[in-house]
């Protein structure tokens, strides 16, 4: 028979602060449920473990009155797809979609619950939300959901095949009819008959106590109608029917002293819980008159099961004293109880005292009352509740094999309350024997007694928090013993599978809590981050990188410190994902001291020098520049005064010589001595010393056409207009442009690319790597790799097989005469390419064009 399925959350795409989606997890009325983050992306998505396969019959939504997601997707899948699990190739399979309405017309003030009935088997099942309902009260664009209910059976027993042969071949000859009315709403009619008991408005409108006996009454009535006993079934029937409508009034008054205590108003949430008590007692004192009920099922903690937690038959048993029936109606309640409740003895059933006021059973007159062996757990003394988890954790190791699975789990429950309540001491040795318990159940007792996925996740749900908040504890060893278990235990095979601790590490930081805290959940989160990575255990880059990002803005230095190491850490495996959650690459970024030290971090990990590093390259490049530009002007004007020297000296002896003979003979004999050649001061005129052309027409003014317009080598910015080389644009585009802020360099290529576009372009990883320097040349124009050297250039961009992106190649080159050796424009811009500040270019007849980012000098 169909039943409810219970489930844990594997994963969810975010979630607002107090919303978790392990929300989903509690059925009752005053469950928050899961919302989205605020002004978040669509679609998002949640992923539910069911805790076997089964095959699932029908699912149910509660949504949210305002937070409405306009359309809701089912997919279900056998196993984790490629992103939890890459080894497996299984993927989700889709069963269709369900729209919401957009709650106009009742304002917005109602909850919509969606039943969809399906019929589909595996373990897995997501559910993804799509884009809100636009309303008024929905400020932030969210979507939300309350509670998700699936019900289902088994897959392996869910099949009409299973059902005993005997069974069916008596009932065939007995002419039974399994479509009999007079069997319906029992566990015998139908074998798709689900019980109103498990449908989620039940349990989200119900008082939690009174859920429990109301289930608790529909087995009893289910086996007197099995055994025939029919008035039996009728008074229970009824009575099943008050308590329902007693269990929504609870709720409802539970939900009046939620509201009141957020509204601060006391006064009321003190009279509704008085009215609670008062209305609950007296049902209760209603169920023991007619002997419906036993007193044990009744008034039990909350954070305890509401099974029985001790052999009934046990001495050691202590019922609350405002449930404990006079003599005379226990005799008779004992005689009366229907067997269901009177479970079988076991001699490993556990003893917990309870925390509410209670009284002692009278023990018989001979014998002295037995000691209670858990009773220790709540002493003063700090040694008696260390013996007392040490007595406990060896009486569920010494558990046999074969004890009943509601024993074992009824043991589990309370144990767990009792680790929890011991994390918090502050007793070192009581501390260290809930851990030592905590691990013994869950790497021996759970897996000895093969209590599945649901006890385990139950253990971490419980523990996890309380325990995280030790790892902020004063005492530098308790944090260091919380820290080094919870690192323990997540790497356990069995908790690893659940994915549970890691969502726990990744939750923002708190503004308020302590230095402790926060640096133990950012070393914690680092250490489990290399352990465990970032594919199917839980961590994600998105929710690592959204924590990290936001504990960049924490107060305390070495949290923010901390985040800075993690996001380095998270970039060396996954470079274009990280990128996608920081600022871009700017000096306006860059004034940030934390961006600045990730930035140039990650320049490290890509092997790209620093900006320090590059300051520090240009700044011994210029001063290299600058000495060899001294040493050069040093030399020439050594040259020059030797020629001046040998000039008057020859001067001098031919005047001495030839006194006689007329000026014309002086001045041929003055140009006849080996004196070395001055050079011709008038060769760059008509001269371009870019491509080498050379016109008549190359004026002053026609040297300014020839560079705006038609020189092969340069090109107009389209930003600034400035006439440039083509050989440094991307220099220029990133240092000297009017613009140049918003340009950035990639990585990759080395060019010059819009900071727009700049993460779009790093993240298709479409452009053709740079080679270095030394190596290879490299055009912006074309986005190829050439040769290297001065020389290349001319050939690749005036060449016939040269740059095909030129636009100026389609003018006519004019052939380049034969110059002297020595003379060429190579050579002239050989020895003056080095000097790189200034933007001014000396034309022939000392015209000055603003061109590039280099000066060339005229010899």
């Amino acid at each position: 028979m169909p039943h409810k399925i219970g489930f844990v959350v594997v994963s969810s795409s975010g979630h607002e602060d107090g919303f978790s989606a392990r929300e989903l997890m509690i059925h009752a009325p005053t469950v928050s449920g899961w919302r989205s983050p605020r002004f978040c992306q669509f679609p998002q998505e949640i992923v539910l473990q069911m805790v076997e396969r089964c095959r699932i019959r029908k699912l149910q939504l509660l949504a949210h009155q305002y937070m409405i997601p306009s359309k809701v997707e089912f997919y279900i899948s056998e196993s984790l797809p490629e992103y939890f699990t890459p080894y497996q190739a299984e993927r989700f399979r889709r069963l269709g979609y369900v729209s919401l309405c957009d709650n106009e017309k009742t304002g917005c003030k109602a909850r919509e619950l969606k039943s969809v009935y399906v019929d589909a088997v595996g373990q897995f099942l997501k559910l993804i939300f799509h884009q809100n309902h636009v309303n008024k009260y929905n400020v932030y664009n969210q979507v939300a959901l309350v509670a998700v209910n699936i019900i289902g059976d088994p897959a392996d027993f869910g099949d009409e095949t299973n059902i005993t042969s005997r069974e069916k071949l008596i009932d065939h000859y007995l002419g039974h009819n399994t479509e009999d009315p007079a069997l319906e709403g029992t566990c015998s009619g139908k074998s798709d008959y689900i019980s109103p008991l498990d449908d989620l408005a039940f349990d989200m409108y119900q008082d939690p106590e009174v859920a429990q006996i109301i289930r608790r009454l529909d087995e009893r009535k289910r086996e007197a109608v099995q055994k025939e006993r029919y008035d039996c079934a009728k008074k229970l029937k009824q009575a099943i029917a008050d308590l329902q409508k007693v269990g929504e009034r609870l709720g409802r008054y539970e939900v009046e002293k939620r509201c009141a205590v957020e509204k601060e108003d006391y006064d009321l949430a003190k009279e509704k819980k008085q009215q609670m008590e008062r209305f609950r007692s007296r049902v209760y004192e209603q169920l023991q008159l007619h002997e419906l009920v036993d007193a044990e099922l009744m008034r039990r903690p909350l954070d305890l099961p509401l099974q029985p937690l001790a052999c009934p038959s046990s001495p050691h048993h202590q019922p609350p004293m405002h449930s404990l029936p006079q003599p005379e109606e226990r005799v008779t309640e004992n005689r009366l109880a229907d067997p269901f409740l009177q479970e079988k003895p076991s001699s490993h059933c556990l003893d917990v005292s309870s925390q509410r006021p209670t009284v002692d059973r009278p023990p018989p007159a001979t014998d002295p009352p037995p000691r209670t062996h858990v009773a220790g757990a709540y002493s003063k003394t700090w040694s008696h509740r260390e013996d007392a988890l040490l007595t406990l954790h060896k009486q569920l190791a010494d558990t046999p094999v074969g004890t009943p699975k509601e024993d074992l789990k009824s043991m589990l429950r309370a144990a767990v309350f009792l680790v929890r309540r011991a994390i918090r001491d502050i007793v070192t040795p009581v501390f260290q024997a809930s851990l030592k318990l905590l691990k013994m159940i869950i790497t021996q007792y759970i897996p000895k007694h093969k209590l599945g996925r649901l006890e385990t996740a139950h253990c971490v749900e419980r523990t996890i928090p309380v325990l995280l908040t030790r790892t902020g504890d004063s005492s530098a060893r308790l944090r260091v013993m919380a820290s080094n278990f919870i690192q323990e235990i997540a790497l356990f095979k069995e908790v690893k599978s659940l994915q549970v601790i890691p969502s726990y590490l990744v939750q923002p930081l708190k503004a308020n809590s302590s230095t402790h805290l926060a640096m133990s959940q950012m070393a914690l989160l680092a250490r489990l981050l290399r352990d465990l990575g970032t594919e199917g255990a839980g961590f994600t880059v998105d929710s690592v990188m959204r924590f990290s990002v936001q504990a960049l803005e924490h107060r305390v230095r070495e949290v923010r410190e901390a985040a800075v190491g993690m996001i380095l850490d998270l970039y060396a495996q996954h470079r274009a994902l990280v990128l996608e959650y920081l600022p871009p690459d700017d000096s306006a970024t860059r004034r940030n001291v934390l961006y600045k030290t990730i930035f140039e971090g990650f320049a490290k990990i890509d092997g790209r020098p620093t900006d320090a590093e590059m300051r520090a390259q240009k700044r011994a490049a210029a001063e290299e520049a600058e000495k060899r530009k001294k040493e050069e002007i040093k030399a020439l004007q050594g040259q020059l005064a030797a020629l001046k020297e040998m000039q008057a000296g020859v001067q001098e002896k031919e005047s001495e010589a030839t006194k006689a003979k007329n000026q014309d003979t002086q001045e041929r004999k003055v140009a006849r001595p080996n004196a070395p050649e001055i050079p011709d001061n008038h060769y760059l005129d008509n001269l371009c010393i870019f491509c080498g052309e050379r016109s008549e027409s190359f004026t002053e003014e026609g040297l300014d056409l020839h560079y705006w317009k038609h020189c092969l080598m340069l090109t107009r910015c389209e930003h600034c207009r400035q006439v440039v080389e083509i050989s440094s644009l991307t220099e220029h585009l990133l240092t000297e442009c009017d613009r140049k802020d918003g340009f950035g360099r990639c990585y990759r290529c080395s060019e010059a690319v819009s900071k727009e576009e700049l993460p779009r372009h790093v993240k298709t990883r479409d452009c053709n790597p740079a080679k270095s320097e030394k190596l290879a040349n490299r055009c912006p124009l074309c986005h190829e790799n050439f040769s290297p050297g001065e020389e290349a250039w001319k050939a690749h961009l005036m060449g016939p097989a040269g740059c095909t992106m030129n636009l100026r190649r389609t003018h006519v080159l004019h052939k380049t005469p034969v110059l002297p050796p020595g003379k060429g424009p190579a050579a002239t811009r050989a020895g003056t390419s080095g000097s790189k500040v200034g933007s001014k270019i000396p034309t022939p007849k000392g015209g000055l064009s603003k061109i590039s980012s280099r000066t060339y000098t005229k010899r």
